[in-house]
């Protein structure tokens, strides 16, 4: 193989780097390290103090963890930015369009555009749902779309979430270190807000009650509990929005109405944005020994008198045979031609694509179909030979379990590490949030670092870390001490 050229999207912060993070660099060439370190304290001061953690399941050590925050921001252009828009909002109304067309007609299976048991077979296929229309016809109001890049004008999806994305108040926080620590960099440029995010969320929630709630409807956040890898944004999330957060004790059905529980009596309920997995939601339906969820839940929503965000059963979009055919499914279901690409994909249920990943396994990326969190996936080029024919034999054994992709060249941002700057690898998930009344996209999103060397893995549980995302105006920034309003008479 040739070697391949990584795209620093900086431009390179000792040469002539990319306008628009010319001010950036100029800050960190110009600050000495004992400043660097000094506010690279600050921020994991910061993360300690409000306690914001994630927990790794099944590491015995313990527990919570910090998630590692490099102060380097990842910077967008609006005109990148706006052109990702578009792409995700068209790629989120056909991911809406199919998840219905999944429990309703199947008009993309009998076009011959899907194969049928690639949904029926589907893990997170819900029969339950079939003919269940919810309000506005939405069934995934909060989708994560994760991206990367290889080249200036080169994004692709690499992942669809459209089940429970999370990762949101980590952008959030990740804002609030940076506004404390570069106050002189967010003075000088024009850096879009993110802290919108939970009015935008909850007004997205609210136009998705139940067409029957006359009142301001009443909104909560249904958690598994403080024992869940999530708990903190579960709880953020709640207090930011100013709504209750609840488990499923405190909620009851009575008449196929959700109720709440509260010391001045039963209190209806409208939306639920539940952060509990759909086996778990109610155990007269799915999993009798969930002591998760609410009995009676499902009727209650069949009958149309509560909306779950997101609706149950979304999970089938999140498979990765399923995002193989994303781009036949934008066509079919928009008309249109996809604004954001797909990453190149054999299905290794089909025999040539099998053979071409066998006989190519140590260039290839291999992952479970239904795998998550960087787990059940195999990176040829940093594997062993003998890690190598292990993953095969699953892969041989199993082809409908596996996709592969090649191995991309993801860009880099540079990252303060032990040993200095130094590339990392990075992907983007911005957060999508589909309502009755118009899709909101909060610019920017959760850029994640594969802040080991060389490694392609971002995820938080496989030693991955993160950073701000700025999306900035293409303007020059303004001179120092000199006002927008001066600088707009000049």
């Amino acid at each position: 193989m040739s070697e391949r050229v990584i795209f620093d999207e900086t431009g390179g912060l000792e040469s002539e780097p990319r306008s628009i993070y010319r001010e950036a660099a100029a800050w960190f060439r110009e600050a000495s390290s004992e400043l660097i370190t000094s506010r690279k304290a600050e921020a994991e001061a910061f993360f300690r103090r409000i306690g914001i953690t994630f927990a790794v399941y099944g590491d015995e050590a313990g527990a919570e963890r910090i998630i590692p925050f490099d102060i380097f921001p990842r910077i967008l252009s609006s005109d990148e930015w706006s052109r990702l828009s578009e792409g995700l909002e068209q790629r989120v109304k056909a991911l809406n369009a199919f998840i219905g067309d999944v429990y309703g007609a199947r008009e993309i299976v009998k076009a011959g555009v899907v194969p049928e048991d690639l949904i029926l077979a589907n893990p997170a296929f819900r029969p339950e749902m079939t003919r269940i229309k919810p309000t506005a016809g939405l069934y995934t109001h909060i989708a994560g779309i994760d991206l990367v890049r290889t080249g200036p004008d080169d994004f692709f999806v690499l992942e669809d979430n459209a089940r429970t994305p999370s990762g949101v108040s980590y952008m959030m926080e990740n804002r609030e270190a940076m506004l404390r620590l570069f106050p002189e960099l967010f003075g000088r440029l024009r850096i879009k807000p993110v802290d919108q995010y939970p009015d935008e969320l909850l007004a997205t929630l609210r136009s998705l009650a139940p067409t029957t709630a006359s009142r301001e409807p009443t909104v909560v956040v249904l958690t598994p509990g403080p024992f869940n890898s999530a708990y903190y944004e579960h709880t953020f999330l709640a207090d930011r929005m100013g709504v209750e957060l609840v488990e499923g004790r405190d909620l009851f059905v009575r008449s196929n109405i959700v109720y709440m529980r509260t010391t001045e009596g039963p209190q209806r309920v409208d939306v639920i944005y539940r952060r509990i997995d759909d086996e778990f939601l109610d155990p007269l339906t799915f999993r009798p020994d969930s002591t998760l969820g609410v009995p009676g839940l499902m009727s209650a929503y069949k009958a149309g008198n509560v909306t779950l965000s997101n609706a149950v059963g979304t999970g089938v979009a999140d498979d990765k045979a399923v995002y193989s055919y994303m781009p036949e499914i934008v066509k079919f279901y928009t008309g249109e031609e996809p604004k954001l690409a797909n990453v190149p994909t054999w299905r290794c249920r089909e025999p040539d694509a099998l053979g071409y990943v066998l006989a190519n396994i140590k260039d290839l990326v291999v992952k479970e179909v239904n795998g998550s969190g960087g787990y059940g996936m195999l990176v040829g080029p940093h594997a062993t030979k003998a890690q190598r024919e292990s993953f095969a034999a699953k892969v041989k054994a199993n082809p409908a379990n596996y996709i592969a992709q090649p191995t991309l060249a993801l860009s880099t941002i540079p990252c303060f590490v032990e040993s200095g700057l130094a590339p990392r690898h990075v992907d983007l998930r911005p957060f999508v949030l589909s309502g009755s009344d118009k899709v909101r996209i909060v610019p920017g999103g959760l850029t994640r670092v594969a802040l080991k060397e060389g490694s392609l893995v971002v995820n938080s549980s496989q030693g991955g870390g993160t950073k701000d995302t700025w999306v900035i105006d293409d303007a020059p920034p303004r001179p120092k001490g000199q006002s927008r309003s001066q600088r707009q008479m000049n």
